[in-house]
């Protein structure tokens, strides 16, 4: 059994025989992990799309022709992805999108920020991966973001850290 899905033609530079893909099966309440057997040779030009074909093992023999089934494919990854929330990106009047850092002085939980322009890669949701601008460690202001000035003095109330 095969599953054939029509991708949109932005995603044509990533979607490639291979690649993961996992499926989901509504009805049956049930996941398959399987790769990318083959990819289409021409874009549709009704819809701008190309077939993907992807092998689904049935097993259990309970997948059925025609049965509904949502495809995600992975069409990139990157393992030193820094990934923040879009919300806490700001832009200044120039067009350069920033965030801001709390360095840490030497006094207890205390911190200035600093101002750092940002370039931003790929988005997934609500994240959007960050190229350059922040370093690995580097503690960056969500709650009042856009309250806060370069150079201003915080307190930090809480340190919490996310490892992603």
């Amino acid at each position: 059994m095969y599953i054939e899905v029509d991708v949109p033609e932005t995603y044509l530079d990533g979607i490639k025989v291979g690649k993961e893909a996992k499926v989901y099966f509504p009805v049956l309440g049930d996941t398959v992990t399987t790769k990318v057997r083959q990819t289409g040779n021409f874009i549709n030009p009704s819809n701008r799309a190309f077939t993907v074909e992807i092998p689904v093992p049935n097993k259990k023999g309970n997948i059925k022709p025609n049965l509904t089934a949502k495809v995600n494919i992975n069409d990139y990854t990157s393992e030193k992805a820094i990934v923040i929330p879009q919300s806490i990106i700001s832009e200044n009047a120039e067009g350069d999108q920033y965030v801001y850092i709390a360095e840490l002085t030497d006094g207890e939980n205390e911190a200035i920020l600093k101002k750092s322009i940002i370039k931003t890669g790929k988005t997934q949701g609500s994240q959007i991966e960050i190229l350059s601008g922040i370093e690995d460690g580097d503690h960056i202001i969500e709650e009042g973001a856009r309250s806060v000035k370069d150079g201003q003095k915080v307190k930090i109330l809480n340190d919490q850290t996310d490892e992603q």
